[in-house]
């Protein structure tokens, strides 16, 4: 489980499928550090947040991802690119370790529809390691 102790301000993480950049590459391993006070404004700034607020997510991301793959710097348009599992993966654990909580949530299990609570902490990393 992920440590959200009071000191620790960057988080590493393994998106559940990957971002596929332009080269064809696949990434999944990241760190994410906390959010600032400059981020979330900078986001509320941003012309594509203004013409639509849904679009901070990606602006706020990309401000905080410090790496994902080789990669250090992200612009939020790559982020477009996430799948929707990544996407939801990276706005649970945004939240979570911002509001030091804990990285869980509520999904729909898609063989009997009943909704299940899971832990995201580990949720884009294998099962077994070899």
């Amino acid at each position: 489980m992920q440590d959200f102790s009071s000191s620790q301000t960057i988080f590493d993480f393994v998106l559940p499928k990957g971002l596929l950049d332009s080269q064809g590459n696949l990434h999944r391993k990241g760190k994410i550090r906390l959010a600032t006070a400059r981020d979330e404004t900078m986001a509320a700034k941003d012309p594509r947040v203004q013409e639509n607020p849904a679009y901070a997510t990606l602006v706020r991301l990309s401000r905080t991802i410090a790496r994902l793959g080789d990669r250090s710097h992200l612009e939020p348009q790559e982020l477009e690119n996430l799948f929707t599992v990544d996407l939801a993966y990276l706005c649970e654990l945004y939240n979570q370790v911002n509001q030091k909580g804990h990285p869980h949530a509520t999904v729909q299990c898609p063989h009997c529809q009943k909704d299940v609570r899971v832990d995201l902490s580990n949720a884009g990393e294998p099962l077994a390691t070899p």
